[in-house]
């Protein structure tokens, strides 16, 4: 008798349970919404008809196959300007090194003293102001066992609160 009891109890609150899951409907909460382009258009194709698919907007095209370093330039980065930097520990564990210069006497003059340390160390360059491939294929030059590549640096100076450069960051911390 009390396993039937318990048996009913049990089967009574299952029911109301799936009464109350399957009832509930809940409103969906954005909990961020960043901006940016929708996705929509990509998934427009999937389980669709085959009338819709027609009329849907087309997909923007894909970049050009081959792009060059001249395509990537000037690169500038108003948030950053050539001076001292202060040493600053920091913990970014799993951080590559990576050295943040432009195309100026003190960073030429860091380059040229930094090299090999920096090709010791598969340092990557962040060229954050330069504004020609002459200018990029100069800096190389000072380095030539270490990658540089022309990118703004603006998140990066927002993010690690850097204003200056020659930089080298570390998963241990700033130098220069």
């Amino acid at each position: 008798m009390m396993k039937r009891n318990c048996f009913i109890r049990n089967a009574l609150f299952s029911a109301c349970l799936l009464s109350v899951v399957t009832g509930a409907s809940a409103a969906l909460v954005v909990v961020g919404d960043l901006g940016g382009e929708s996705t929509a258009p990509y998934f427009d194709a999937i389980n669709a008809d085959k009338d819709a698919v027609a009329g849907a907007p087309s997909v923007p095209a894909a970049p050009p196959e081959s792009l060059s370093i001249s395509d990537m330039l000037p690169v500038s980065t108003p948030e950053m300007s050539p001076g001292p930097v202060s040493p600053q520990p920091l913990e970014l564990s799993g951080m590559p090194p990576v050295f943040v210069v432009g195309d100026d006497n003190l960073s030429k003059q860091w380059l040229s003293q930094h090299a090999a340390a920096l090709s010791q160390m598969s340092a990557t360059g962040m060229v954050v102001s330069v504004k020609d491939a002459a200018a990029l294929s100069a800096l190389r030059a000072l380095a030539p066992s270490t990658e540089m590549v022309p990118v703004s640096g603006g998140d990066l100076a927002r993010r690690l609160h850097i204003v200056h450069y020659p930089v080298l960051i570390t998963d241990k911390g700033l130098s220069q």
